[in-house]
């Protein structure tokens, strides 16, 4: 548990950006040096963590954790990953309203702003590699990017509307067998 605590805290400490820029950490830390999951139980965990309350990133701690601890596992990594976040806003909080208009601490934040964007991008395709697929994952990737875009639909909308557009090809080939 102390190696799960430890984990989290680390992908806590290390992020900036939000859920999303942590999405390489996890995949680093969860899939190939602890192998907690595969790719692809990431990805499921990213997607039920884009249609549950809360970031996405804490959400998945809390899968994993309660995955391979059960719920004290679970409070654990949740923990763990919120922990740094709490202990730097409050270090910042008390220090930042009298440097904020810095010129050197605004060209900073400026620079981790594409620093993250450049993460982001990353996981995107790495994501895009493991997950669209073929004439249907290509079709249900472009409709959810156009509702996404253009109708401003709720990401969760979205999300089980794939899921329920993904389950078509099952229900198609159960019956061609009937």
């Amino acid at each position: 548990m102390l190696q799960l605590f430890l984990s989290f805290f680390k992908i806590g400490l290390f992020t900036f950006g939000g859920g999303y820029a942590m999405l390489p950490l996890l995949q680093d830390e969860i899939v190939r040096r602890r192998r907690w999951a595969t790719d692809e139980e990431l990805m499921d965990y990213y997607s039920i963590g884009q249609c549950t309350p809360g970031i996405i990133a804490v959400n998945v701690a809390t899968f994993i954790g309660t995955r391979h601890y059960g719920k004290a596992g679970g409070c654990l990594a949740t923990l763990a990953i919120v922990l740094p976040s709490m202990i730097i806003i409050t270090l910042i909080a008390a220090v930042l309203a009298r440097y904020m208009h810095n010129e050197y601490l605004t060209h900073a934040f400026a620079g981790i702003r594409i620093a993250v964007t450049a993460l982001i991008l990353n996981t995107f395709f790495d994501m895009w590699k493991k997950g669209v697929k073929g004439y249907f994952g290509y079709t249900v990737f472009a409709l959810a990017a156009v509702i996404l875009f253009f109708f401003n639909l709720s990401a969760v909308l979205i999300v089980i509307a794939a899921a329920l557009t993904g389950l078509l090809p099952g229900i198609a080939r159960r019956k061609k067998t009937k």
